[in-house]
């Protein structure tokens, strides 16, 4: 399997200084630096990331430079469009780093407003795409004006910039999971098979190495027992041998909470993700257990909570994510260990490599950051999972595999997670 090139920009090591920072104002004249600063990191075509920046009173300290405070995922096509000029300047597009004391938001209903300290750029430049680790900026630098010497900086903004390379494999469902269909690694516009992926909405019989995880055994043929309860889906993975590699099955039915017509956080759907036991034995290995449920609002989102399962890990479960996705848009599922998600914050462990054998509780870990994505879309729409995996926590087919399975899962979840007294597309079922 060949990677495609994929550059990682990574901003941290932030930190804020000045002996005694002063701002002006109206009435008094001075006042003093209202905390918390903050500060907005922009790159063109990106959304704009957010993270709070540490005032140091000490001329002397150094801001942690293994501190991450924000990262971009730049793919070819992306420095191509960082490096064309903008359609009002002829410059490229920059990297801005903007410090603001203070919060948005109100305050008793009176508007607070923050004040810019000041601006910190840096322009995209052709050694972004030489694929190379290199360090753009490290150390000190002034921003923004100061109120009584205009010949200095108002403050001085410490900062790490960095480029790293970091490959990734890229794989797609070729049609919607419920077809049953082949999974191709994706390279330029080559096209190249490497799992086919079995859907079944039956339970497993019980000569199945799976039949030992089924809570029960029920007949769930009828539709109108489908339209209350959503069980027994089961996703195989299956390498170009035909051998069965992964899997991922609905261990806690999908079915509608007490008073309520879906899935709600209180009572959550899960599935169990599982690879091949030691030596490709006839039994199969937990690895993951990914619940999913329905948040209702103005815009309704199924969040998915992915848990690794690790014997060494008191408790047996690590958080690694958890993400909302639009039921109605669809969206991406992603575990990176360096992003904090809407309602929980990932694990900073490192993840163990999901290898085809040996335990689990004795893998070594591998660095963390990013580790996988799967873009899906939202319920009734034709689904075809996008999945990026980053190649350094791929060291045989198998390993992949595990992650084609947990994204199998994650799309099957938007359509387990609909509410019940909707009608059942036809299609959808028949497909099944």
């Amino acid at each position: 399997m060949d990677p495609q090139a994929f550059i990682r920009l990574s901003i941290g090591s932030l930190g804020l200084r000045r002996t005694g920072i002063e701002l002006s104002t109206e009435n008094s004249g001075i006042q003093r630096l209202s905390l918390p600063c903050v500060c907005e990191i922009r790159l063109r075509g990106f959304p704009v990331q957010t993270s709070s920046v540490p005032v140091i009173s000490s001329t002397e300290l150094i801001p942690d430079t293994q501190n991450i405070a924000s990262s971009f995922y730049l793919e070819e096509s992306d420095l191509k469009a960082l490096l064309a000029p903008g359609c009002f300047y002829n410059t490229h597009a920059c990297l801005e780093i903007a410090v603001f004391s203070g919060r948005k938001g109100s305050h008793c209903g009176v508007g607070i407003k923050r004040q810019q300290i000041g601006i910190f750029k840096m322009q995209v430049g052709p050694e972004w795409g030489e694929g190379k680790p290199l360090i753009l900026f490290n150390g000190w630098i002034g921003i923004g004006k100061n109120k009584q010497d205009h010949g200095k900086p108002g403050a001085e903004l410490h900062l790490k910039v960095k480029l790293d390379p970091d490959p990734r494999y890229v794989f797609q469902f070729e049609d919607i999971t419920t077809l049953s269909p082949q999974i191709v690694q994706l390279q330029g516009s080559i096209k190249q098979p490497i799992f086919s992926c079995k859907f079944s909405k039956d339970r497993v019989s019980q000569i199945d190495p799976l039949s030992a995880y089924w809570p029960g055994s029920t007949d769930i043929s009828d539709l109108e027992t489908e339209r209350r309860e959503r069980k027994g889906w089961k996703v195989t993975i299956h390498d170009l041998s035909g051998s069965a590699v992964a899997a991922a099955f609905i261990t806690t039915p999908f079915v509608p909470s007490s008073g309520y017509d879906w899935v709600a956080r209180s009572n959550p759907g899960s599935w169990l993700i599982v690879r091949p036991g030691i030596g490709r034995s006839e039994s199969w290995q937990p690895w993951g257990k990914l619940e999913a449920w329905r948040e209702r609002g103005i815009r309704d989102a199924v969040c998915c909570r992915f848990h690794l399962l690790s014997e060494a890990q008191e408790g047996g479960e690590l958080l690694m994510s958890e993400i909302h996705i639009s039921a109605e848009k669809g969206g991406e599922f992603f575990i990176d260990t360096e992003k904090h998600v809407r309602t929980a914050t990932t694990a900073a462990s490192p993840i163990p490599s999901p290898q085809s054998s040996g335990d689990l509780g004795a893998l070594s870990p591998i660095v963390g950051g990013f580790v996988m994505s799967c873009r899906v879309q939202g319920e009734g729409k034709r689904s075809q999972p996008l999945v990026q995996l980053a190649m350094r926590h791929v060291t045989c087919v198998e390993d992949a595999a595990i992650f084609m399975a947990l994204a199998a899962a994650v799309d099957l979840s938007i359509e387990a997670c609909k509410p019940f007294r909707r009608k059942v597309r036809r299609g959808f079922w028949h497909s099944m």
